[in-house]
């Protein structure tokens, strides 16, 4: 199986980040997804096989199945630019022409569930990015409602988690009131579509910008698992984390290495983890009908 790890397309670099390459046509954009994956904030040497067509697909499911709640910047293929002809078999099911937007300085996370910097944070402090929540709550149990909590988007090194009032402070409060609101909305359509097939959304990340016009769109990834936690249901049980269908499965097998201090290089992978990561995008992947 090929791997596709960088790119290098006759167009200017917009962004290239962990995971996509994102060139500029102009007014709109061209995302590569990679086979690249990440943890702890680093690049693993070795790509995962089809790793950027599952995200790809699974993200373009999301975003036809939540743009009745907000618009967003996938806009199909329209027409592909002719320096592109070349390059058609790498980038088949894995590039996307985008429009355009400037994006907002946050990533805005929903948890249902009390997990990852969640349940550290929890434990500290019986509270989550400034929100309060019961005495007693074990690692996994479910939050008596959805909460949002919000991000820095750091362009190197850690997100950092931040309170609803500071948000408001770096988007204003007007907008920081609809990325709330938009998010929760997100988060309950990806909770209830992934109840029906015997999955649950333990937390998510969106990213939005701002189009020319001034509209919010929702922009990179939608509920894919590079971008939220997903549990088995039928295996869920609170105290533990359960066997899930994202990247936890690779940070499970990092946090293993006591030679390795979350710092690049990042090591190598063996060919089960390798294999074991792809196996599960898959799986979550057929779940939702989207084929790879």
């Amino acid at each position: 199986m090929s791997i596709l790890l960088s790119t290098a397309l006759p167009f200017p670099i917009f962004r290239r980040g962990k995971v996509r390459d994102v060139y500029d046509l102009g007014s709109q954009l061209l995302i590569v997804a990679t086979d690249r994956i990440s943890a702890f904030d680093c690049v693993m040497p070795e790509g995962i096989p089809d790793k950027g067509r599952i995200l790809t697909a699974v993200a373009a499911y999301w975003f036809a199945a939540t743009e009745d709640l907000v618009p967003n910047h996938f806009r199909g293929n329209p027409g592909w630019p002719a320096e592109l002809e070349a390059h058609r078999e790498a980038l088949s099911g894995r590039a996307v022409i985008v429009e355009k937007t400037r994006p907002l300085p946050v990533e805005c996370v929903v948890r249902g569930y009390l997990a990852g910097s969640g349940w550290k944070e929890y434990q500290a402090d019986r509270s989550v990015c400034g929100i309060p929540l019961p005495v007693g709550l074990r690692l996994a149990d479910r939050l008596p409602e959805a909460i949002f909590t919000p991000a820095t988007k750091a362009e190197e090194g850690h997100d950092e988690n931040i309170s609803y009032p500071r948000m408001a402070e770096v988007v204003g409060r007007e907008l920081a009131e609809k990325l709330r609101d938009l998010s929760l909305a997100l988060y309950r359509r990806g909770a209830e579509l992934a109840a029906q097939r015997g999955i649950l959304l333990a937390d998510t990340k969106f990213e939005f910008g701002l189009s020319k016009e001034g509209d919010l769109i929702l922009i990179d990834e939608a509920l894919t698992p590079d971008s939220s936690r997903y549990w088995l249901a039928d295996s869920w049980a609170p105290g533990k984390n359960p066997p899930s269908l994202d990247k936890q499965f690779l940070r499970d097998y990092l946090e293993t290495l006591d030679s390795w201090n979350k710092q690049p290089p990042a090591p190598h992978l063996p060919d089960s983890i390798v294999a074991g990561i792809r196996g599960r995008y898959l799986d979550l992947a057929s779940r939702f009908g989207v084929a790879v």
